[in-house]
């Protein structure tokens, strides 16, 4: 696996080296020991999610509290998306910026983002399916989300996906400012600290 650190700490994108034949194509898709060795350490996998999407349908930004937060380890198994990482960690370098990665059938790319970042995706394609290993189970009570249209933010789509469509939930969310506002968003402080605790 080549492994490559995004722009936003924290975050990386993993290429699988791909083997193929007159039979089809063989990948690793996830290896715990080399995202470990980047990481600082194994990821606690506590629950497996996969999602359906049709075309421009955006979800996220979604985030959690922490800890225990949701490291995510997100792939593309049919379809294409461009994942978003966003930097919510209020005082981080990278404090609302946001990098980008196309997860689809041909590179087989996936995304890793630490807790406390947040995460949302475009579907490019129809029947867009995604899959995420998650470091702890859904607890909605400790679930947040920030508007993805949110200016501040800037996320930006590519014209293929067509308009967004968005959940109500997505849709009420609050912008960036205003989660800071309310107390939702986590600190880099506590965020560093969380992952020292990991590392050991």
């Amino acid at each position: 696996m080549d492994i490559r650190e995004l722009s936003i700490p924290d975050a990386y994108e993993i290429t699988p080296r791909q083997h193929e034949d007159d039979r089809g194509v063989f990948f690793e898709w996830y290896r715990f020991d080399e995202l470990a060795e980047v990481v600082g350490h194994p990821l606690a996998l506590r629950q497996a999610n996969v999602s359906v999407s049709k075309k421009g349908v955006v979800r996220g930004i979604h985030f959690a509290d922490i800890p225990l937060g949701q490291a995510k380890y997100v792939s593309a198994m049919a379809g294409s998306v461009l994942d978003y990482v966003i930097d919510i960690r209020v005082g981080s370098p990278t404090f609302g910026h946001w990098d980008a990665v196309l997860l689809d059938q041909t590179h087989h790319r996936s995304v890793y983002l630490a807790e406390g970042l947040g995460h949302a995706f475009v579907a490019l394609t129809d029947d867009a399916t995604v899959s995420y290993l998650v470091t702890d189970v859904f607890q909605p009570q400790r679930e947040h989300a920030i508007n993805p249209l949110d200016a501040e933010v800037g996320l930006a789509f590519p014209p293929e996906a067509g308009d967004p469509l968005l959940s109500p939930k997505d849709t009420d969310a609050p912008g960036l400012a205003e989660a800071a506002a309310a107390g939702l968003l986590p600190t880099w402080a506590e965020a560093r600290a969380y992952y020292a605790s990991l590392n050991g």
